[in-house]
């Protein structure tokens, strides 16, 4: 039986472990659509209920890809999380963030319908747009819930003092954040305050985009299209630094049994009863590794351990390039 888990006080229960579906519209390089398509099939056999999209993701593709992974399937054995409101342009040139309440009720009406459904389980602008005030892009997505459209707000990437006033405006069942041995920042002021408001976190980069995933080497090339192509962590000279603080956790992770992933993700959910881990497996053998994490425990020892493995701030090199990192609400 699949574990389960609620975000926060207001929030859904869903599986403890979540799928990103991001990878698979073409971030991480070429895609197999059919292989996509049975990767979800296999989450959801698995017992996966929360999968991860967002509407900007291939440009629609993604959703339009769910659409079609989803058909058939009974409505209420799966919750879909929707991001929206990070604009592009041809090429995938970015283009900012438009939170306008106008937008938002565009954004959802183009959702809806390319994932044949009519509703989302939760939705959440992609990150803060600074022209903007929360306040009314939240309240926007509420009058979204008053409809029917949407079941429950969520947010991505934004700080404490944001989470506060949108979860005055409605009540906010989870934050989507980067969360991993690598990317601890959330601990400062993020966490206790989700912890404080009765908040959940579905909690992305788990594995650092595949960078501690136990299978990544510091002479892989990454193919074309390929995000971590101008990732700072993946960049010669800090790559080969991360990839040292991989093989330190991947003797902890023979000593338990199981795969560096496994103990990644499982570190993860470890942290804090109402947080999820996304993976973002596209292939069911990277799932398939992926599932046992939930069953990983980890006693005091394991995380102290896993500490002096992987300190906080061991990490080398930001977790986005620079010109992204400024729209992120907390650092890395």
């Amino acid at each position: 039986m699949m574990q389960t888990r609620t975000l926060g006080k207001t929030g859904p229960a869903v599986s403890a472990l979540g799928l990103g579906a991001m990878g698979m519209s073409g971030a991480y390089g070429e895609t197999d659509r059919a292989e996509s398509i049975a990767t979800v099939h296999a989450a959801l056999d698995a017992g996966v209920t929360l999968i991860d999209t967002g509407d900007f993701y291939g440009m629609g593709h993604n959703e339009m890809l769910l659409a079609e992974a989803l058909h058939g399937r009974d409505r209420d054995s799966y919750q879909v999380s929707v991001k929206f409101g990070m604009l592009r342009g041809p090429g995938s040139l970015s283009g900012g963030m438009d939170g306008r309440p106008e937008a938002v009720r565009n954004f959802l009406a183009y959702s809806l319908t390319r994932l044949g459904l009519d509703h989302v389980d939760i939705y959440r602008p992609a990150r803060l747009d600074p022209a903007v005030p929360i306040e009314e892009t939240v309240g926007a997505i509420k009058e979204m819930v008053d409809a029917g459209y949407v079941r429950h707000i969520g947010l991505s990437e934004v700080d404490a003092a944001t989470i506060r006033r949108a979860h005055a405006v409605h009540p906010i069942a989870d934050l989507q954040i980067e969360y991993s041995l690598l990317s601890r920042a959330v601990e400062a002021e993020v966490l206790p305050t989700l912890r404080e408001l009765g908040i959940g976190m579905t909690a992305y980069g788990v594995l650092g985009r595949g960078l501690i995933s136990g299978h990544w080497s510091a002479d892989r090339q990454a193919a074309p299209g390929d995000f971590r192509a101008f990732s700072p962590r993946f960049a010669d000279g800090n790559v080969e630094h991360n990839l040292a603080l991989v093989e330190a956790l991947r003797r902890v992770a023979e000593a338990k049994g199981c795969t560096v992933a496994q103990l990644a993700i499982a570190w993860v959910a470890a942290q804090e009863p109402f947080i999820v881990p996304l993976v973002g497996a596209r292939t069911r053998n990277r799932l398939a590794e992926a599932l046992p994490a939930l069953d990983v425990t980890l006693t005091a020892d394991d995380l102290a351990e896993i500490g002096e493995a992987v300190p906080a701030g061991a990490a080398r090199g930001d977790r986005y390039p620079a010109a992204f990192m400024s729209s992120l609400g907390v650092g890395n």
